[in-house]
């Protein structure tokens, strides 16, 4: 059941001496080159980490996106992961940090090697220098308010390491993210293993964790990294909440259209490979490794037809 999370992110703050929520820093005023971003005085102690391959042509809207939140992060770390392009994608982000640079902090990470997106986002992981971590995928967008709303309720919530939202599939490239959503207060679900165990609810790019939690995401994992971070946090003991206001989105269904997500059958074996290693790591047991095991078969089936019927959709809205 859904529970009230405390105070909204827009009311009720906490303050310290200067009138200022505690963590939260106020900018001296900016220059008038920030066009239409939102000119808020404050930045979150959030580092934001965006994995790079191949996304010169979606790149600039993921970045737009954190620069348009009414609570900006410290710093925007991109981490290009070794894309074979002759330089294309690491000048595209060479480009964005010199363009946006004046906002905020943006580095640029070059990988030697192609480790994946897990590999990718633990070299970013590794350079950030602030307590929070908030990851957004290239070809996905944030919301206005994603900061301002995720970080003041684990701000509010200290017992939580992770957090994520819900999400959005957008249709068609528009320009969403300038508008307001209107809320005073924030429901949220707390994340169990028992049911995290059968679905993954945690999507990467709605995910804001603590930077000193111990787990990272497994180096060179190329499917379900993600899923397996989640569970070793949470089956380790640690609190996640899953918050209700819809703060980010993807331009294409998670698995079926394009990209990594579309490798149905790899994505199945890292699936199972995720249970397995929790299997050997002593966190479940083997029964519930069969259980789990054989329920996944059945998703992988549902996803099979669903990939179908997602992907003739998708070509006859493109023709």
């Amino acid at each position: 059941m859904a529970k009230r999370g405390g105070p909204g992110p827009l009311a009720d703050w906490s303050t310290n001496s200067a009138g200022d929520s505690p963590g939260v820093t106020r900018l001296p005023p900016r220059d008038g080159r920030a066009g239409c971003f939102h000119m808020t005085d404050f930045t979150a102690p959030v580092s934001v980490i965006i994995p790079c391959y191949l996304c010169q042509d979606t790149i600039e809207r993921a970045v737009l996106s954190v620069l348009r939140q009414t609570m900006l992060p410290r710093e925007i770390l991109l981490v290009d992961d070794a894309s074979p392009d002759g330089g294309v994608t690491l000048c595209a982000l060479n480009q964005l940090a010199g363009q946006y640079g004046n906002l905020l902090s943006i580095k640029v990470i070059k990988s030697s090697e192609n480790g994946g997106p897990g590999s990718a986002r633990n070299r970013g992981w590794e350079l950030a220098c602030q307590p929070y971590i908030a990851f957004l995928d290239a070809d996905d967008v944030w919301f206005p308010q994603k900061i301002e709303c995720q970080y003041t309720w684990m701000r509010n919530h200290p017992e939580y390491v992770l957090t994520c939202h819900q999400q959005m599939l957008l249709k068609g490239c528009g320009d969403p993210i300038r508008e307001r959503l209107e809320f005073s207060d924030v429901r949220y679900d707390n994340i169990f293993e028992e049911k995290l165990l059968y679905f993954n609810l945690i999507a990467t790019r709605t995910v804001m964790l603590r930077r000193d939690q111990p787990h990272r995401f497994l180096e060179r994992k190329r499917y379900s990294e993600d899923y397996l971070l989640w569970l070793m946090i949470v089956l380790g003991g640690r609190r996640a909440a899953k918050l209700e206001p819809i703060l980010a989105a993807a331009f294409k269904p998670d698995f079926g259209v394009g990209g990594l997500s579309s490798r149905l059958i790899k994505m199945e074996i890292g699936e199972l490979d995720c249970y397995f290693k929790l299997y050997r790591a002593k966190l479940i047991g083997v029964f519930t490794l069969l259980r789990v095991a054989g329920f996944s078969f059945l998703k992988f089936a549902r996803r099979i037809f669903l990939s179908a019927v997602w992907k003739v959709s998708w070509l006859s809205r493109a023709s």
